[in-house]
């Protein structure tokens, strides 16, 4: 999608800090941290929403996952993250792209606050 922020980001139209990338998945730290470690984990297809996710691009969503254990490995979160998607704008969706947040090195209460 031409105008869609995290799409330009995989393109490299828009600078990012790349920790993860493979074939279908493209991750980076995130530019408002809201922990100490913060990663937005994206799909490199165009997918709005997770109200979008359907049995011809589910298999994406098992990709994103194998990404965030990868991720969590390399950045030795051994102590534990929290793994959050927003959908839609009551659910706190800002950009129309899935993502996932990868957050970390913090205590992660809940209910969050």
């Amino acid at each position: 999608m031409s105008d869609c922020l995290f799409c330009k980001i995989v393109a490299g139209q828009i600078p990012s800090t790349k920790v993860y990338e493979d074939d279908a998945v493209y991750a980076f730290l995130d530019i408002e941290p809201q922990a100490p470690f913060h990663a937005v984990v994206i799909p490199k297809e165009h997918i709005a929403s997770a109200a979008e996710i359907s049995p011809e691009n589910s298999a994406v969503i098992a990709r994103i996952y194998e990404a965030i254990a990868k991720i969590a490995k390399a950045e030795q979160l051994e102590n534990g993250f929290r793994v959050v998607t927003n959908c839609g704008a009551d659910g706190g969706q800002t950009v129309g792209h899935l993502h996932f947040h990868l957050l970390a090195r913090r205590n992660l209460a809940w209910p969050p606050g």
